[in-house]
């Protein structure tokens, strides 16, 4: 009787430490997305809801568009996490970018 409840008690043991493992391994996933901060310049839609980078006229979908209230049909640099398997960004923040436009004008 004795053997038999040892034996139990291991096997209960051991799927409760493969149950938790599992569960640790799980967590860590879920917390690795396919993001990656980055920053990037373009312009804010006039709706505020999608940025075309400069780069590539890439157009995403921005997830938070509250953080980048005021700034609709702007020229602006985003750092946010970039989702390009979903085609999304998330906005950590944002400036202004600087205009490198030249006067065309000659005197």
């Amino acid at each position: 009787m004795k053997r038999l409840m040892c034996i139990f008690l291991g096997c209960a043991f051991l799927l409760s430490t493969l149950a938790s493992a599992q569960e640790t391994m799980k967590q860590d996933t879920m917390g690795k997305s396919d993001s990656s901060t980055k920053s990037v310049t373009g312009k804010i839609s006039d709706d505020g809801k999608t940025f075309t980078s400069d780069k590539d006229n890439k157009t995403w979908t921005i997830q938070n568009p509250d953080a980048v209230k005021g700034h609709e049909g702007h020229h602006v640099v985003l750092n946010a996490h970039v989702y390009p398997d979903k085609n999304e960004v998330h906005v950590m923040s944002l400036k202004m970018a600087k205009d490198n436009a030249k006067s065309d004008s000659t005197y």
